[in-house]
């Protein structure tokens, strides 16, 4: 089964165990099952590339996301990212809203964060897939068993890896996440709806790159 299973080469020595499990081999047979009867997002090529953009041992930073975006052509298998062309959808906005007032950057005009994951930021949403138009369709499946068991790992094997948790879902998922070892950022989540709640002005990309500093580590260039 995990020689089916298309990911970067660390990430599937890391993960092996996972892939035999019961519940991964449910998980991509439905998922297989999607892709063939329905417009399902991101393209499955994608489907790993928050894993394919960022070796397990380049990881640094783990910003956590929800679902995909189910719009056409959003998605591109990195949370809150889309492609370059792709208008930024309204978390993306003010996410780059807070780098600008936090890092005095000017926003990006490509809402593509693959020049994140290229530092070591893994970018991953908490499930991996999703039916076109139909938001939280691919929950409940198996993805957050899987995603939880990355979170574990990079948790238990790494030291000093910065984890940024914005809004409620993230951080429930992070209560895993060793915190004597590693650092953990919390606020409210970009989405407009919650954005003016606390995240814009949470300061999280210099609080990022100051711990980073700390321990000795390469800063991003958000």
């Amino acid at each position: 089964m995990s020689e089916d299973i298309k990911i970067e080469s660390s990430w599937k020595n890391k993960l092996q165990d996972e892939f035999q499990k019961e519940y991964f081999k449910e998980l991509i047979t439905f998922v297989r099952e999607e892709y063939k009867t329905k417009v399902i997002y991101p393209a499955g090529k994608d489907i790993f590339k928050a894993f394919d953009e960022c070796p397990f041992d380049q990881v640094r930073v783990v910003i956590i996301g929800q679902d995909p975006y189910h719009g056409a052509g959003q998605a591109h298998g990195l949370c809150f990212s889309v492609n370059d062309g792709v208008s930024q959808p309204p978390s993306l906005k003010n996410i780059f809203k807070e780098i600008e007032s936090d890092l005095g950057k000017p926003a990006p005009r490509s809402g593509n964060l693959e020049r994140w994951a290229k530092q070591g930021v893994l970018l991953l949403n908490a499930t991996l897939t999703v039916q076109a138009n139909a938001a939280g369709s691919h929950q409940k499946k198996g993805w957050e068993t899987f995603t939880d068991a990355v979170i574990q790992k990079v948790s238990d094997e790494k030291e000093h890896v910065v984890f940024v948790l914005w809004g409620a879902y993230a951080q429930k998922k992070g209560q895993i996440i060793d915190t004597k070892k590693h650092c953990v950022l919390q606020s409210a989540h970009p989405s407009p709806f919650s954005a003016y709640n606390g995240f814009l002005g949470n300061k999280h990309f210099s609080k990022t790159n100051a711990y980073l500093k700390s321990v000795g580590k390469k800063e991003i260039e958000w």
